[in-house]
């Protein structure tokens, strides 16, 4: 799952599908923001091979470049939206064995967005791959690991870094490509980190979750081996980060707990009594398994969890919270679309919610509120 970035095309999302069989499905869809309904288009549904891994939409707000959409599985796939909107076209299948028409499955990837041309991806062998999609030629391919890499992020133009089923964060600069820094190690051994976020507003800070564990740890590359924060209000395994993308200082969670958590660090630097406390807590229909902020949109989060696509809209005025919600259903023969929105009201430790139809008036306090 994945927002665009496209100043035109601002609501739409790349969908895949998650079937443990060869046949699946990757779809784009668009959000209409003035009815809340999230729209298909037939045209813009395609099979693909294997479930993706990770999904991402050329990072390119200004339009400059063909409309590109990235994937990856068993290889890296460009797909390019035709100029119509009509059409998914395969552009480049990219193998990064040279040795066999096969390569180690790729668990992830990332996308250079101050060098659109770059793209990072994270194998099960050990390596991790920097591609040239414009000349379709690796750049670079190191040993990233002595186990399975699993997350790849950009930290700028030629800064990675990678977790793996070691259970250390390491971060490689490609000016120096013979060594690595070593920036987090998990307290027992060989305890696998699969999920990685850079910050992009504040490139000293990084996250990373521990597999099977309700723990996110928040890092600053200054300060290696030693977390800031550990977030530790989930009650069930953490799957999806998410960094806000117009704050320095704001990250989204989502778990198995049902639970998307933002949490603020702004003080995450003076130890709280207890630990810290998210700002806001939602709490799906089943365990989220996908996160997506979008920065084109920040009050915008995408969610998905069991076959339900949900995309929420963030509003804040001091303790009032407004999360508009728009859902889409997917069953091999329904599409179900749903808009209603959800108010948490926070009020001297008291929580109150109100939920209904959009077309349905506010209740008196919300209309009273200046979001």
């Amino acid at each position: 799952m994945n927002w665009s970035v496209r100043r035109d095309k601002k609501y739409r999302l790349a969908i895949a599908s998650l079937l443990e069989h060869y046949n699946n499905r990757l779809e784009i869809v668009q959000l209409d923001d003035s009815n809340g309904e999230i729209r298909s288009d037939p045209n813009l549904s395609f099979d693909h091979p294997y479930p993706p891994t990770k999904t991402i939409f050329i990072p390119d707000k200004e339009c400059q470049k063909p409309d590109l959409l990235a994937t990856s599985s068993d290889f890296l796939r460009i797909w390019r939206i035709s100029d119509d909107h009509s059409r998914v076209d395969l552009k480049s299948l990219l193998n990064g064995n040279k040795n066999s028409e096969f390569c180690g499955p790729l668990t992830s990837f990332d996308w250079n967005e101050a060098e659109p041309k770059r793209i990072g991806t994270s194998s099960i062998d050990t390596t991790c791959t920097i591609w040239d999609i414009e000349r379709e030629t690796v750049d670079t391919q190191l040993i990233a690991h002595d186990k399975e890499v699993y997350d790849i992020a950009w930290g700028g133009v030629g800064v990675f870094a990678s977790v793996s089923a070691d259970g250390s964060v390491r971060v490689f600069d490609l000016r120096d490509k013979e060594h690595s820094t070593i920036i987090y190690e998990s307290s027992e051994p060989d305890t696998p980190l699969v999920r990685l976020g850079w910050n992009k507003q504040d490139p000293r800070y990084m996250a990373t979750i521990i597999m099977d564990s309700a723990k996110v740890v928040v890092l600053d590359i200054r300060f290696p081996t030693l977390p800031v924060v550990e977030l530790q209000r989930h009650q069930a395994s953490v799957n999806a980060i998410a960094w806000a993308p117009h704050s320095s200082c704001h990250i989204c969670t989502a778990g198995d707990d049902s639970q998307a958590l933002i949490w603020d660090l702004s003080s995450m630097s003076q130890p709280v009594e207890g630990g810290l406390d998210p700002i806001l807590a939602y709490t799906a229909g089943a365990e989220i398994e996908q996160l997506q902020w979008s920065s084109s949109q920040p009050d915008w989060v995408a969610i998905a969890f069991s076959t339900k696509l949900q995309i929420l809209r963030i509003y804040r005025n001091n303790k009032i919270v407004a999360v508009v919600v728009s859902e889409l259903t997917k069953n091999p023969k329904t599409v179900l679309q749903l808009s209603s929105i959800a108010v948490e009201l926070e009020r001297s430790g008291q929580r109150f919610m109100w939920v209904g139809r959009i077309e349905e008036p506010p209740p008196f306090w919300l209309q009273r509120s200046k979001f």
